[in-house]
């Protein structure tokens, strides 16, 4: 299980998925742990994170990264800048 973060997709590509229509999420600087149920995609607006799978390596991502996180894993966020982004569940 892996986290795949594409940096500074085209707007293209943000218009074919139809990103500015999905539900936005906000979070304040923090960190907690996390399990998704389902896999999730998203686009940071703002923010600045770095997520690291249970037995896994850090993964840095923020602002004009399109993140997909795989149904499954648990992980850490810690958030060092507060977090905007467009998110949804497949």
């Amino acid at each position: 299980m892996r986290i795949q973060v594409e940096h500074q997709p085209s707007e293209e590509k943000l218009k074919k998925l139809d990103i500015f229509s999905w539900p936005i999420w906000t979070k304040e600087v923090s960190e907690f742990p996390w399990a998704y149920d389902m896999s999730e995609r998203c686009y940071f607006l703002e923010g600045d994170v770095v997520v690291t799978p249970d037995q896994g390596t850090p993964v840095e991502m923020g602002k004009g990264d399109l993140v997909k996180f795989p149904a499954g894993m648990s992980c850490t966020w810690k958030i060092r800048q507060a977090v905007k982004k467009h998110y949804s569940f497949d």
